[in-house]
């Protein structure tokens, strides 16, 4: 695994134990990369994948929920 693998697994393993951790959070990209200090592209690639692999939806408001929340 690369440096840079690590990295990216570090970051969604970071997000979703946040989401594990505040039921009900709600963010949207912009709130993202505000909280973690991400940049756009980062911020995409991330939440993209965490909706690749069914834990967040994007909701119609555009916010990053997880994917098994009413």
């Amino acid at each position: 695994m690369s440096p840079a693998d690590t990295h990216v697994t570090d970051w969604l393993q970071l997000i979703r134990a946040e989401y594990l951790e505040i039921p009900g959070l709600s963010l949207t990209k912009p709130q993202v990369q505000q909280m973690w200090g991400l940049a756009p592209d980062a911020a995409e690639a991330l939440l993209a994948a965490l909706v690749d692999a069914r834990f967040l939806r994007c909701t119609n408001q555009k916010a990053y929920v997880r994917a098994d929340a009413d």
